[in-house]
């Protein structure tokens, strides 16, 4: 049961070799473009979709901040594909792994940080201690706001990891149960299944809503550096 639950986790492997850099390429692949100079109207949402989100998220930034706007969108596309993606049947979702989630906010963070200590070095170190604290509890917070600053970015991956990765359990398990109860109580298993399509529904909206909140925080810790 244990190795069924989690099977799903594991990355996948072609003739011994790792299938997830693939994996990770093939979101990309799937965003539309046009040769046109009049769009369709898939293109055209889309296009309607990415410039609303860059401009809600990059509406608090300076130039230099605005910079950024091209990675950030990058970013958010290829996790809401990704964790859209890993939504279908037998499909790996590399959004799952705690190690890649990691390779994305490190870079990222650490970029933010070192812009904030290289333009702003006074305000990123101001940080570091509050003004008007007690002489007594310098050190101590110091040390408390070096901790929390260290662990921004693996409280970014693990986020993402817990969400989607506990959706992804849930779904397995209640489509366990309704594939289980199919030859025992059929009126149980017409209700189990509408709970399955319903959160089905949630897991896809908490896939949109986990890319958005990875790259808000991501442009969050930017606006504190810039």
């Amino acid at each position: 049961m244990n190795e069924n639950l989690f099977a799903s986790f594991i990355a996948p492997t072609i003739l011994g070799l790792p299938a997830a850099v693939l994996i990770i390429l093939f979101p990309p692949l799937l965003i539309p473009t046009s040769k046109y100079l009049i769009n369709n109207r898939l293109i055209t949402t889309q296009q309607w979709l990415i410039k609303l989100t860059s401009k809600q998220m990059m509406a608090m930034h300076n130039a230099k901040g605005r910079t950024w706007s091209l990675m950030l969108v990058s970013l958010i596309i290829f996790i809401a594909t990704t964790n859209l993606l890993g939504l279908l049947p037998h499909s790996f979702t590399p959004t799952t792994q705690l190690s890649m989630n990691l390779a994305m906010a490190i870079p990222l963070w650490a970029g933010a940080v070192i812009m904030g200590f290289r333009s702003k070095i006074k305000n990123a170190l101001a940080h570091f201690l509050p003004q008007g604290t007690p002489t007594p509890l310098i050190p101590m917070l110091v040390i408390i706001e070096t901790i929390s600053l260290l662990i921004q970015p693996m409280a970014l991956a693990v986020r993402l990891t817990a969400n989607i990765t506990a959706g992804h359990l849930l779904m397995h398990l209640i489509g366990s149960a309704t594939l289980a109860m199919s030859t025992i109580n059929l009126p149980s298993t017409l209700i189990i299944f509408t709970i399955l399509i319903l959160l089905t529904i949630l897991e896809i909206a908490v896939a949109l809503i986990q890319a958005y909140v990875f790259t808000l925080l991501v442009s969050l810790y930017l606006h504190d550096n810039t």
